[in-house]
């Protein structure tokens, strides 16, 4: 299998290093260097396109040292993704409680900042640019597959972050809190995995290590939908009776 690097996970022709298949270093060197050769290759195929012999091949170990400490591909898929996804959970609430100190609670900007930053933060460095890619991805795996690990990596999170919201926009109903949140969090993976095209379209004006103005265009973008005026209801389409003593 051709190894699979950079930035964007673009296939490098160079064979893998092989290395024993117990490598030296503890349990917890050789569990990461597994779950890092994971977070790549699930990133780029998939759950379903992913098997544990292109892991180990790419992580230099034998597939039985991955079933041995991860049993089924799946807990090897959970343990991968959630190693990092807690992290950023924990991270927002922190910042949102930091915010709530500072008397910065009821500023929408602060709040998605607060949101976003931790994100960003993983972006730049050497892991986080797979890791995005795998977040994005699995919001199109199967709902069995993803739904309870986004519960249990981010539900208390963005129940905080939704009702901070809702404190600081008052004119918003929470049903278009939440419609606002979806949203946002659909815009930042888009825009921070690195899966969107600015940098085919142009390439000589697009420098994906600018982060200040990643942040500064993201935050913009979400601050101008989410606090824009609230949505009207839409009219009720008329019942087959009504549409019957219209035409008679």
């Amino acid at each position: 299998m051709n190894r699979i690097s950079g930035r964007r996970g673009v296939p490098s022709a160079e064979p893998p290093t092989k290395r024993p298949g117990r490598p030296e270093g503890g349990n917890g060197t050789m569990r990461a260097g597994i779950m890092d050769a994971a977070e790549v290759v699930f990133a780029n195929q998939g759950y379903a396109g992913t098997t544990l012999r292109e892991i180990s091949e790419l992580a230099g170990v034998t597939q039985a040292l991955i079933s041995y400490y991860f049993g089924s591909k799946f807990d090897l898929f959970s343990e991968t993704f959630l190693r990092r996804a807690t992290a950023i959970g924990d991270a927002r609430v922190e910042s949102l409680a930091r915010l709530q100190t500072e008397g910065k609670a009821r500023d929408v900007v602060a709040i998605v900042e607060a949101f976003l930053q931790p994100v960003l933060l993983l972006r730049s460095t050497e892991h986080g640019p797979a890791f995005l890619r795998l977040h994005a991805r699995l919001h199109t795996e199967p709902p069995n597959l993803s739904y309870e690990l986004r519960k249990t990596a981010y539900d208390e999170s963005t129940h905080l972050y939704i009702e901070a919201l809702h404190k600081a926009l008052p004119h918003l109903s929470r049903f278009d809190v939440h419609w606002r949140m979806t949203l946002m969090i659909g815009t930042y993976l888009y825009a921070l995995s690195d899966t969107n095209r600015m940098e085919d379209m142009l390439p000589d004006a697009y420098d994906p290590k600018d982060a200040s103005r990643l942040m500064t265009e993201t935050v913009a973008f979400i601050v101008g939908g989410m606090c824009r005026e609230a949505t009207a209801p839409l009219a009720a389409a008329p019942t087959k009776a009504k549409r019957r003593r219209k035409t008679s």
